[in-house]
């Protein structure tokens, strides 16, 4: 099998690379891609922190964010080292989360959750493109992107309840709102392997593509997305994204205000 190349092309530009976390920018598109390859890109709060960093760094051109990942693995969950006494480098093990006060937990799960939570941020459209395993927080993390590209080799699965947990990274939502909820209580309380052809047929995945034209593919979509103005692809994500917390009549009245200020901004008038 050839070796995956990761994402982006040569002409992107490096911003940084951290904690097993790249950003990188070719105009309107920027590449966040997971450079733990030889642990199979396995978390850890360190890497948290930087993907939560790559979002609030991303330059004001910014239109798509793609999530890639190097090696045969998007992302193999949680780093087993978090369940040790001794964790991993600067980080709390599960054990040490677990003496903190209610308060101090609940806001250290905060911060693990920011990595977790602009990807859906109005102003940009997201897309993980996703080949191998994508296990638990790996998983959670291709659900906070807005689109799913799949290699035909793609696996999902959600681990945290086999080993006595939640998945607690803003998995839970997206997954539900994917699949329903009967789909996404079986995906979750079994742990059980979701491929590429299944993460398709239920709505996980928006495509599966041989392994070797991910990278085409995404990049395709990517181009696919810029194609049409940027204000309108904004207001048209932020319709999509309340429509479940809105009734029928309150959908249609953000339509309207939504369709009121596009033909105000076409028109050249002033916000008013």
């Amino acid at each position: 099998m050839p070796d995956p190349s990761p994402l982006p092309s040569p002409a992107t530009t490096p911003l940084w690379e951290r904690d097993g976390v790249r950003l990188a920018t070719a105009g309107p598109v920027a590449t966040v891609t997971l450079c733990r390859a030889e642990r199979r890109n396995a978390q850890t709060p360190a890497m948290w922190r930087a993907l939560a960093e790559a979002g609030r760094a991303l330059p004001d051109e910014v239109r798509v964010v793609v999530l890639a990942a190097e090696g045969v693995s998007f992302s193999a969950g949680l780093d087993r080292r978090m369940f040790t006494p001794e964790g991993v480098e600067s980080a709390p093990s599960l054990t040490d989360l677990a003496a903190l006060p209610a308060a101090e937990l609940d806001a250290a799960i905060a911060g693990f959750q920011e990595a977790f939570t602009w990807w859906r941020r109005a102003d940009v459209v997201s897309v993980a493109a996703v080949r191998g395993h994508a296990v638990g927080a790996g998983f959670q993390l291709a659900l906070a992107c807005d689109l799913r590209v799949c290699a035909a080799d793609a696996r999902f699965s959600m681990r945290e309840t086999s080993l006595g947990l939640v998945p607690d990274l803003a998995g839970t939502k997206p997954l539900v709102d994917l699949v329903g909820y009967g789909r996404a209580l079986e995906i979750c309380a079994t742990g059980r392997w979701v491929g590429a052809a299944e993460a398709e047929r239920i709505g996980l995945a928006n495509l599966v593509v041989p392994e070797t034209e991910l990278d085409a593919a995404v990049n395709d979509l990517a181009a696919a997305l810029l194609a049409a103005p940027s204000d309108a692809v904004t207001e048209t994500k932020a319709l999509l994204l309340g429509a479940a917390e809105r009734s029928y009549d309150e959908q249609r009245a953000a339509e309207r205000a939504a369709q009121a200020r596009r033909l105000r901004a076409l028109a050249g008038h002033q916000p008013g």
